[in-house]
């Protein structure tokens, strides 16, 4: 019988196996020194001509990317968290290419900060692909992946080419003169006027005639003919904003127009035929206020032809990383500022707070981090204070809530809160726990918790 001969032993070291990866993968030192590059990497920055990378800057074979990936690996390095699948693009061979990048900060024995880890890879494709969908995200500016959205997506899209009212509902804050417009701009009237009016702005005198216009002589000050906006909106969209706010004589003459679509100037006798589309917003109770005798019924009913409810902010939270993004880009146009992001801790913040002033507050919010973020990333120091106060004092049992382990979590929130008060101090947290300083040492290993991770919320 032939004695078997065992394989050949293969040796392969950690280098064989990256460079056989298509992920570029680069390691820098804290001083921005390059300590290795895999295959993938050198030829997506043309760096296979280099003899020996090791010791050469970052930016020296990054350049082109303009320095963002030493950016991110910098970010690292400097908040000691992991940065997860940002895209960052870079010029080559003559096209862009958008690459996802992930970065993490690598520690020596003692857990100093000694460099840091990049693996990305080209999702030029993807991201191409991705933005073929845009469409499906986004109506006329307005953007929105939640289910609620899309949904009112969809009834845009079959509303705007009619003539129908519509009556846009939901808080201050929400984007209601958005839809307004984006109807207008979306339907057969598109080149004709958009007419707007803040109903809760005005008197009542003075609200009829900006409705209806006036005659010369219809009241002091009357010195000539005044046309009113449904004239100036003939062919075309009026918005009537904050239509719940309007007086209940005025309500009545508002009516007939949309019945008849006639109308007499105040102190004029003379009826004017007008062809408008009537969108209406308010961030009231239409159907309280009718039942309090306060708004008209049959006038409710008649705006009411198509209602679009839109959801405040607090109740589509997946869309708030989509808003960040077109706020950064706005505002890196009006700011002419190269901002590329926002910290994974900055965001966590903006995640959770509430928002009673909704998309135009989140907005605010990035304003104010523009205005203080002279760095290429927003961090939580650039937000608001009471935007960071409200994330570290949210109710502990919201956040238990939302984990997978309810109970878990509740017993970690309120243990990692009394350390803090405590000053982690273990003997004076025990007493006030009223456990022994042992029973903490056990649960704080049982739940996970660290000084160095217990601080995801802090500034």
């Amino acid at each position: 019988m032939l004695k078997q001969v065992p394989p050949k032993e293969v040796l392969i070291n950690s280098d064989t196996i990256l460079n056989s990866l298509s992920d570029g993968v680069v390691v820098i030192s804290a001083s921005r020194e390059i300590l290795y590059m895999n295959r993938a990497a050198k030829e997506l920055f043309s760096a296979i001509e280099y003899q020996k990378v090791e010791g050469v800057k970052c930016k020296d074979i990054l350049s082109h990317s303009e320095c963002s990936l030493c950016c991110l690996m910098g970010m690292a390095m400097r908040s000691g968290e992991n940065v997860l699948n940002r895209e960052v693009t870079i010029g080559k061979d003559g096209r862009l290419l958008t690459l996802s990048v992930n970065v993490s900060p690598i520690r020596d024995e003692k857990g100093e900060i000694i460099g840091a880890v990049e693996i990305f890879r080209d999702v030029s494709l993807v991201k191409e692909l991705r933005e073929e969908l845009a469409e499906r995200y986004s109506f006329e500016g307005i953007i929105g992946k939640n289910y609620k959205m899309q949904e009112i997506f969809e009834l845009l899209y079959e509303v705007a080419p009619t003539k129908t009212t519509v009556l846009i509902e939901g808080e201050s804050g929400t984007g209601k003169e958005l839809i307004a417009r984006a109807i207008h701009y979306k339907s057969p009237r598109k080149n004709m006027p958009f007419i707007k009016l803040n109903c809760a702005a005005l008197a009542e005198g003075v609200l009829e005639s900006e409705l209806f216009g006036h005659v010369k002589g219809a009241f002091t000050g009357a010195l000539a003919d005044k046309p009113g906006r449904f004239e100036l909106a003939d062919k075309g969209t009026i918005f009537l904003d904050e239509i719940g706010d309007i007086p209940l004589h005025t309500q009545l003459r508002l009516l007939r127009v949309l019945q008849e679509s006639e109308f007499e100037r105040v102190g004029g006798t003379k009826t004017i035929k007008v062809d408008v589309r009537v969108i209406a917003a308010t961030n009231r109770d239409l159907k309280k206020l009718v039942e309090e005798g306060k708004f008209r019924e049959d006038l409710y009913y008649r705006l009411k032809v198509v209602p679009i409810k839109l959801p405040p902010l607090r109740e589509r939270r997946d869309d708030i990383p989509l808003l960040v993004k077109h706020f950064i880009n706005k505002f890196n146009k009006e700011m002419e500022k190269n901002i590329l992001d926002i910290s994974q801790r900055a965001m966590d913040i903006l995640m959770v707070y509430n928002y009673p002033g909704n998309i135009r507050e989140l907005e605010h919010i990035i304003e104010h981090a523009f205005v203080r973020c002279n760095e290429r990333f927003i961090l939580p120091e650039h937000l608001p204070e009471d935007v960071r106060e409200y994330a570290r004092h949210r109710s502990i049992v919201e956040r238990a809530a939302e984990s997978e382990r309810p109970l878990e979590a509740l017993e970690r929130e309120a243990l990692i809160r009394v350390l803090n008060e405590c000053g982690w101090k273990m003997k004076e947290c025990a007493e006030r726990l009223k456990i022994s300083r042992p029973t903490l040492w056990r649960r704080m290993k049982k739940l996970g918790i660290k000084k160095e991770t217990a601080t995801r919320y802090s500034s």
